[in-house]
């Protein structure tokens, strides 16, 4: 039976997702964290066999627990459980080590057969995602950030393909013809769209969904 650590900042979602797991004896919920740092300091103290993580939370992304996992936690499976259905989440989520991504709506025995799968040494996509992920590694195109991130609007996708090559908002500003104000509005709108919290981690989320290679 896997030990599961459960990390999402929804206390209501966290309890429906540990009765889920439980009550068919399939899984044993060790522990359960709203944050980053709890996720990183309850993985330490409980050793879980599988980490559900999600994509947003309050101090950071889910993302970027899952890569310092895979670097301080070699072999632990991360299955992603999140709202977040674009193609830029999916890659870097796989970018960053997590062994299997879910959207929330699945139901507990698809749940449950993906924490079992992944602690076995699996890996889980569920059907709104395996097959854009085999289209998305067979077509070794380039893709841009308005097909990686259906979410933002046109000019929202220009200012972070150009944030992703590593300009300020000043040269964004003088690239699009446009004041560094709207710069920033454009920024902080992308920022909540990709569940973001500091600039270095939409970067993140943007090279690791394959963006910034022509800087």
């Amino acid at each position: 039976m896997p030990r599961v650590l459960i990390v999402d900042d929804h206390p209501l979602f966290r309890g429906g997702l540990k009765a889920a797991l439980e009550s068919t004896g399939g899984a044993e919920v060790v522990a359960e964290a709203a944050t980053a740092a709890e996720a990183l300091e309850a993985v330490a103290r409980q050793r879980p066999d599988v980490v559900v993580m999600d994509l947003a939370l309050p101090d950071g992304s889910g993302i970027d627990v899952t890569r310092r996992l895979a670097g301080d936690h070699p072999g632990l499976p991360v299955l992603m459980l999140t709202m977040s259905d674009d193609d830029g989440s999916l890659l870097a989520a796989l970018q960053a080590g997590a062994r299997g991504y879910l959207v929330k709506g699945a139901g507990a025995g698809e749940v449950l057969h993906a924490v079992r799968t992944v602690a076995a040494g699996g890996a889980v996509f569920g059907p709104e995602t395996a097959g854009r992920l085999t289209a998305l590694l067979s077509g070794g195109r380039r893709r841009d950030a308005g097909q990686l991130f259906p979410g933002l609007t046109a000019r929202e996708a220009e200012v972070l393909e150009l944030i992703a090559r590593g300009q300020d908002n000043r040269r964004i500003a003088r690239e699009l013809f446009l004041s560094e104000k709207t710069v920033r509005n454009h920024v902080t709108h992308i920022f909540d769209k990709l569940q973001v919290t500091t600039r270095a981690e939409a970067v993140a989320r943007a090279r690791d969904a394959g963006l910034g290679d022509e800087g």
